[in-house]
């Protein structure tokens, strides 16, 4: 079967293309197929590049969803959603991909291309991973990059889509190449497609890209990670670094009206409540202790305290249960209700409570475990139902 011609590698920007079908298989589990045809504008999936979406329409108005696309040994395969008589091997379609998708795509590659240029530029940085992710570029660095130096790229990066400078391809040949320096991810076998972008980048890539750095728009770093040896940046371009401005802007007047406070001084209202909360956690600490130390010395020396306390988080409930297990030698349990059920901890001076926590969480629904002389967990109960069980299994 011939190879298919890639109407894309020359023109990013056409969106529609007649062309013949060479083959097409029938998936008998989806109802669907796979279409070969002899030009495509679909871009398959490759090199960190999802696959285009569209249609394939054929010569009697049928209209056929593209969901996937895939290259082997040189034949693109479109998936489609349906396989009628009429797609046969000869019949006329016309392939229009969805646009949208595409342009969105394009963004987000070139501005990785600039990116990872710049990265490579000054902190001999290589990309040594790379996807096109729904929400967000997703980069990996072979070397630690600091915050300050990601905001120095992330501005020399925006300034080349200020300049608007053209994105070019070409295609050198084995001399050309010998003697030009790029970036790429592994070894190329026969002609080689070259990216360059004036003062950024020079790469090997088959993808498509924009016709120059200003159609990128922006290029914003989301967040950072340190990530075997490098850095992993999360990363949005274009269209996407615009929803993703209106979305934080959105955030931030909702935090504003929580806090009453103006953009600007959302920060120092957050660090304002964050004191006010620490003061009143450790208000709590304090008067938790006081409650605990006056409910233990209400206690026998062997007595069972079985002891429901509201609002107490994990840490709390240890502590209530060990405080317990200090003033008496019988079986004690700290419980506090929650959304789900019940948080329990529960312990004995001296003793092993890890069956009856097991037969608890086998009864109640629930899970947790630990030492001999405390464990601690929830399930889903209300309090007054494992207090019940406790006092029967003692």
């Amino acid at each position: 079967m011939q190879r298919t011609e890639k109407y894309f590698e020359n023109d990013a920007f056409r969106k529609t293309a007649a062309g013949v079908i060479l083959a097409a298989e029938a998936d008998a589990k989806t109802g669907g197929g796979r279409i070969a045809l002899d030009g495509t504008v679909f871009y398959p999936e490759g090199g960190g590049q999802p696959a285009d979406s569209g249609t394939l329409t054929l010569a009697d108005g049928t209209v056929l969803h593209v969901t996937d696309v895939h290259e082997t040994n040189g034949i693109i395969w479109h998936t489609v959603d349906a396989l009628p008589e009429a797609a046969q091997p000869g019949a006329a379609v016309t392939g229009t991909i969805d646009w949208e998708w595409r342009f969105d795509k394009m963004q987000q590659h070139t501005g990785e291309h600039i990116l990872s240029g710049i990265l490579h530029q000054m902190f001999g940085a290589e990309n040594v991973g790379f996807h096109i992710g729904s929400d967000a570029v997703r980069m990996d660095t072979s070397v630690p990059i600091s915050a300050e130096g990601l905001r120095e790229a992330e501005l020399a990066a925006n300034r080349i889509i200020w300049e608007n400078v053209p994105v070019l391809i070409t295609y050198p040949t084995p001399e050309e190449l010998a003697a030009l320096t790029y970036r790429s991810k592994k070894e190329i076998a026969g002609q080689v497609r070259i990216v360059t972008i004036p003062g950024a980048d020079v790469c090997a890539c088959c993808g498509t890209h924009t016709a120059a750095t200003g159609q990128v728009g922006q290029i914003k770093i989301l967040t950072s990670e340190n990530y075997k040896g490098g850095v992993r940046l999360s990363v949005v371009c274009g269209g996407r670094a615009l929803r993703e401005a209106q979305a934080m802007r959105s955030r931030q007047a909702d935090i504003g009206a929580l806090l009453s406070a103006k953009a600007d001084q959302t920060a120092v209202a957050v660090h304002r409540v964050y004191d006010e909360y620490t003061a009143l956690k450790f208000a709590h600490f304090g008067l938790c202790s006081q409650l605990f130390d006056a409910l233990a010395a209400q206690l026998g020396p062997d007595e069972t305290a079985i002891r429901t306390v509201p609002g107490l988080d994990p840490d709390g409930l240890h502590r209530l249960a060990t405080r317990l297990s200090e003033a008496t030698t019988g079986l004690c349990a700290a419980l506090t209700p929650s959304e789900k059920g019940t948080g329990y901890c529960i312990a004995q001076a001296g003793g092993d409570v890890r069956a009856l926590t097991k037969a608890l969480n086998a009864a109640l629904n629930g899970r947790g475990g630990g030492k001999p002389g405390i464990c601690q967990g929830s399930c889903a109960a209300t309090s007054e139902q494992v207090e019940e069980f406790l006092k029967k299994n003692l």
